[in-house]
């Protein structure tokens, strides 16, 4: 898994020159409030256990659970694949957890349970319940779908996927010929009721590009990191572009690529899909298993980028549900690197958040605080290992000012680390016990 051996000393000469020209956090002299922690919750974390190589995740997924004050204590010892308990998945599990942490939500990815919905009552080390209810969806959304939980109480899960991408809507099999059009597949937006465990509603259909787009043979490939505007009216939703050789009908890797999409829908009907464009970045903003778009507390919605020629970016989309142009926040910029991708992030309180990124000149993984308002960002300040890789990423929990974040190299232990969000300070937490081949995912 690893990219490149790269000089331990180049890497410690970069990120001493990264944290120093980093900006400090400035709020003007504003006392700053923290919003209120959980006085007691259960903190989940997940493990990715090997399937072929070490790293990639694919052997299956287990989870265990402390309480938040063990969660905090260095000397706790977490063994999740030893001690933890499995939740059905073929591969990695898609995990989602209630605001409190008290249940846990999966969909089974790929495998003959592919598509199956399940609740778990989480109660602590490796006991969780499963509920006696479950729905599929996979006729729907196929055995693979893309999901997460809305911001709206523990209510909506929104699973997305798109199929059959093909030329003009011909029978499979078929090639482009001289009447050729677009290439398009059928988006299905479905959402799920999480506390009854049942299908809700959802609605299929083809979202179009404009004409010279598709006429060049670009396409929406993928559907995925929904999220829920302030009006709670429109559900915007993340995209990951592709481009399809018109003559041949292959598909292209090395493409000038559009500005960053997203589709915007009624909510809740999921009708009259639209498609925004932000000129600001030219990456995807689906993301990976992850939230990949964040509702802020000043009521514009704050998107990530990936898979763009220039870095990561960090997008504004407005109250009116339109890209802000005017809002530029580059990752490579403002941390003096090139190639920064955000792998995962998560947004925190007033403006800040962190974000977990790879980048050209190094190996491994790092964690970065944001601020979003002054568009800063620096390296938080602890251990890095060449192992360290967060291209599975999905879970953080946010309590208060307060976010958690499992780190664990490929193979080796790790900790909980538990991140400031006023002032980007991580101080180390449990000890996340590890096998080789496997990483710790998430937590919940």
């Amino acid at each position: 898994m690893k990219k490149e051996i790269l000089n331990f000393l180049t890497i410690g000469a970069l990120l001493g020159t990264v944290v120093l020209s980093s900006c400090s956090d400035d709020n003007g002299g504003d006392p700053i409030t923290d919003p209120e922690e959980q006085e007691d919750r259960f903190i989940t974390v997940a493990g990715a256990l090997m399937g072929d190589n070490p790293g990639d995740g694919n052997g299956g997924t287990m989870v265990y659970s402390v309480t938040k004050e063990e969660a905090q204590n260095p000397d706790t010892q977490i063994s999740v694949y030893t001690e933890g308990f499995g939740v059905k998945s073929n591969r990695t599990a898609h995990l989602q957890s209630s605001e409190d942490g008290s249940v846990l939500f999966n969909i089974a990815y790929t495998g003959d349970n592919g598509g199956e919905f399940s609740r778990y009552t989480v109660n602590g080390g490796g006991s969780f319940a499963q509920s006696d209810v479950s729905v599929n969806i996979s006729q729907y959304a196929g055995t693979s779908p893309r999901w997460l939980k809305l911001y709206d109480g523990d209510k909506t899960g929104v699973a997305l996927n798109v199929a059959n991408i093909k030329a003009n809507n011909a029978p499979a099999g078929s090639t482009p010929n001289a009447s050729f059009a677009y290439y398009r597949g059928v988006a299905t937006v479905l959402a799920l009721d999480l506390q009854e465990s049942l299908i809700k509603s959802y609605q299929q259909y083809e979202i179009p590009l404009t004409n010279e787009e598709e006429a060049a043979g670009h396409t929406i490939f993928r559907l995925d990191g929904s999220v829920l505007n302030k009006a709670e009216d429109k559900l915007i939703i993340g995209t990951w572009m592709r481009k399809y050789n018109t003559v041949t009908g292959e598909t292209e890797g090395d493409y000038d690529r559009l500005g960053t999409k997203s589709v915007v829908v009624d909510y809740p009907s999921f009708a009259n899909p639209t498609v925004i464009t932000s000129t600001v970045s030219h990456g995807d903003n689906s993301g990976y298993r992850s939230h990949y778009s964040y509702l802020g507390d000043d009521g514009n919605i704050y998107q990530a980028t990936e898979r763009d020629p220039a870095g990561s970016h960090i997008l504004k989309i407005n109250q009116s549900n339109e890209y802000d142009n005017s809002y530029v926040f580059s990752l490579n910029q403002a941390l003096g690197l090139t190639g920064v991708t955000i792998e995962a992030w998560q947004y925190a309180q007033g403006g800040k958040a962190f974000a977990l990124i790879s980048h050209d000149a190094a190996v491994n993984g790092f964690i970065v605080w944001m601020d979003l308002n002054a568009k800063t960002a620096s390296i938080v300040d602890i251990p890095y290992d060449v192992d360290l890789e967060f291209n599975q990423y999905q879970g953080f929990v946010v309590d208060g000012k307060n976010v958690y974040i499992a780190v664990t190299p490929v193979g080796k232990n790790g900790n909980i680390y538990i991140m400031d969000s006023n002032t980007g300070v991580a101080t180390k937490g449990a000890t996340l016990v590890n096998q080789p081949g496997n990483h710790y995912i998430g937590i919940f």
